[in-house]
């Protein structure tokens, strides 16, 4: 672990233009620089890198963050890895912080299986070059279509017949029998002697993100039906099959270049693609798709294209993952090959670009896939209409973005000629029981804690429970009414959280001697009710922890920059960074000083978003009403009564309305 001094010193040291720089070809422009993006393909220059604050910002798509985030960004480095390349580049030596006993065993002992199954790669990599290995592995990989290029990039191999050979050079090389076992390369007898779990199969290694191998799979080559096809590593500290992709590692920064990653299904899937250009393409390998999987694929992009078989079972495991990927709040395509097809087969029989042109013609999004596929068993009797209809509705519904289920809605209603307002309420009570069963399910987890707890810990109070940091980037607009007013007062507080607001004396927002700080007076303002959209809520709470320590702005700030949260660093980096297109607001900033133009606006910002915290109550206020039972829809009407006699008051304040 990196000591927090030391990861102040590497931050503190960190030039964002010499980074950023070692990659991109930056032009200075004043005090600034410029480039194409390195993150997406542009001709004019967007990229904006800041020395001054420490920041980059693209115009064009959005990117933003500070040295630290670029290294994570661009070269898909974990947190504590940015740190370390940046520690290398400027020689600030790192003093680990001491180990315990039990962390310095555990780091060796993950050390170890690694090692072990490093020691495999290159076994079963070498044995393809043995007679053995080349009249049979070796001759099956070229029957398959794969290149010596690509046997040689992805580690191909074979696991020779004798049921021994591994086993005996792995102990020769000083192995010990409790990594072999740990693993999954071996397997123990009853009498307690080793040998091999792979023999006579062809070897699939298995790669972290980080590139490091993990696990094997192995195929048969026999036609014996009596014999496992596949046999895979066991799962073990360095794999949970569940948390892994095949090719993760060879596809990572094609899936960011192109944001969107290809899911198909088997090993050769995955080779056959990337020998054909299609580099960003992964396999879930034998297993159904996990959450694990989706947020995986999600770090490098928020989009996906399911590519599998045209058989039933194909078509069963792809109906599966849509629902499973939308939860997730990636966008979802679906391509189904032709019958008798598979991506490796059909890639074998096509050149690049008729693969890319039969996905770009066939692809469909979920609504049109579950339509066109499921419609065609409903026929034209009603009720089966209807509970395709029903179906798709509940789809939607996993859909966490409300604007994106708004619009969904909207197609699914055009589509089948039926009124949005049925479908957004089959969409809301479903959601609303989701919501329940996982409350419920959560309740039953903490219930089955506390009481193994007190079982361990008879006479010791049960600690209270930590709330989880929810999946921010996934739930950005849970009220879009909202969200843009929340975006303004935490734009506010990022820019100029430190600066004082000097109102006249007599002024209508604050009558003290001391001038509060754009940030008191916002926060003064909420009045302790947290920001609605979760996303800003964790970027305006990260100030605060700031701001309470008595960190200046520039200090608040780099500190969400070059914090581990990437999420709330990109938002802090984009928030804080003037824009440069001239609109009337900044206008009428340029016509006096910053300090007034604050007073002016600030109030005003919080104003506009009162008068949306009460538009959206009123909203939901509606939808309630119209399914509230009859005695319970006088006090929702008096309610919303009241809720727009607020809203009218903030109107007139705002100069919207009139006083009557």
């Amino acid at each position: 672990m990196i000591p927090q001094e030391t990861v102040n010193l590497i931050i503190d040291t960190a030039r964002i233009e010499e980074v950023v720089g070692d990659f991109v070809t930056l032009k200075r422009q004043g005090g600034s620089y410029w480039a194409c993006c390195p993150f997406h393909n542009e001709k004019t220059p967007s990229f904006h890198v800041v020395p001054s604050r420490g920041i980059y910002k693209c115009f064009g798509c959005g990117k933003a963050g500070s040295a630290v985030g670029f290294l994570m960004e661009y070269e898909r480095l974990s947190y504590s890895e940015a740190l370390r390349y940046l520690a290398n580049k400027y020689h600030i030596e790192i003093q680990e912080k001491e180990e315990t006993a039990e962390e310095i065993a555990a780091r060796q002992r993950n050390e170890s299986l690694l090692a072990v199954s490093d020691f495999a790669f290159h076994f079963y990599k070498d044995q393809l070059k043995t007679t053995e290995g080349r009249s049979v592995g070796y001759q099956y990989f070229r029957s398959r279509g794969l290149e010596d290029e690509t046997i040689e990039k992805y580690g191909l191999g074979w696991a020779p017949k004798g049921k021994s050979a591994f086993t005996e050079a792995a102990r020769e090389a000083g192995y010990k029998a409790e990594y072999l076992t740990e693993t999954g390369l071996c397997s123990e007898w009853d009498d307690g002697s080793l040998h091999d779990r792979f023999y006579d199969r062809v070897m699939f290694p298995i790669h972290s993100v980080s590139g490091r191998v993990i696990a094997f799979g192995g195929r048969t080559l026999l036609s014996d039906k009596s014999v496992a096809k596949y046999v895979n590593s066991k799962e073990s500290e360095i794999y949970v099959k569940s948390r892994s992709l095949y090719g993760i590692y060879f596809a990572k920064n094609e899936i960011a270049k192109r944001d969107r990653v290809y899911l198909v299904e088997g090993y050769l899937d995955v080779l056959s693609f990337h020998q054909l250009g299609l580099l960003n393409t992964v396999a879930s390998s034998g297993t159904s798709l996990t959450v694990e999987q989706i947020r995986l694929m999600k770090r490098f992009s928020e989009n996906v294209t399911i590519m599998y078989d045209g058989d039933p079972a194909g078509i069963h495991a792809a109906l599966r993952g849509i629902d499973m990927v939308l939860k997730e709040g990636m966008n979802v395509k679906v391509v189904l090959f032709p019958d008798g097809d598979d991506p490796d087969s059909f890639s074998r029989k096509h050149t690049l670009e008729e693969v890319e042109t039969f996905i770009a013609r066939n692809e469909q999004d979920f609504i049109g896939f579950k339509t066109d596929l499921l419609l065609a068993d409903a026929g034209r009797d009603p009720l089966k209409r209807a509970g395709v209809i029903n179906d798709i509705a509940d789809s939607i519904a996993q859909i966490p973005d409300a604007v994106k289920r708004s619009v969904y809605t909207d197609d699914c209603a055009a589509k089948f000629n039926i009124d949005t307002g049925i479908l957004f309420d089959r969409i809301r009570r479903t959601r609303e029981k989701a919501l329940a069963d996982e409350r419920a399910e959560r309740d039953r987890e903490r219930n089955r804690e506390r009481y193994l707890e007190a079982q361990n810990t008879a006479n010791e109070e049960v600690p209270a429970e930590v709330t989880p940091t929810a999946d921010a980037a996934s739930i950005l607009f849970e009220d879009p009414i909202v969200a843009p007013s929340e975006r303004e007062l935490l734009s506010f507080i990022l820019r100029d959280g430190t600066t004082p607001l000097r109102f006249e004396s007599d002024s209508e927002f604050y009558a003290g001697d001391e001038p509060p700080t754009v940030a008191e007076f916002i926060d003064a303002a909420l009045d302790g009710v947290p920001l609605v959209n979760t996303l800003y809520r964790l970027v305006y709470d990260a100030y605060f922890v700031c701001y309470d320590e008595g960190l200046s702005q520039e200090q608040a700030v780099k500190r969400l920059l070059d914090g581990e949260d990437r999420t709330v660093a990109t938002v802090a980096a984009e928030l804080s960074e003037e824009r440069y297109a001239l609109t009337v607001t900044d206008f009428a900033k340029a016509m006096t000083t910053h300090e007034s133009w604050l007073v002016s606006y600030v109030p005003r910002a919080i104003l506009v978003y009162q008068d949306k915290k009460m538009q959206s109550k009123i909203r939901a206020l509606t939808r309630k009403l119209a399914t509230a039972a009859p005695a319970d829809q006088e006090d929702l009407l008096r309610e919303i009564e009241r809720t727009n006699a607020v809203k009218r008051k903030i109107n007139i304040r705002l100069g919207r309305e009139r006083k009557e």
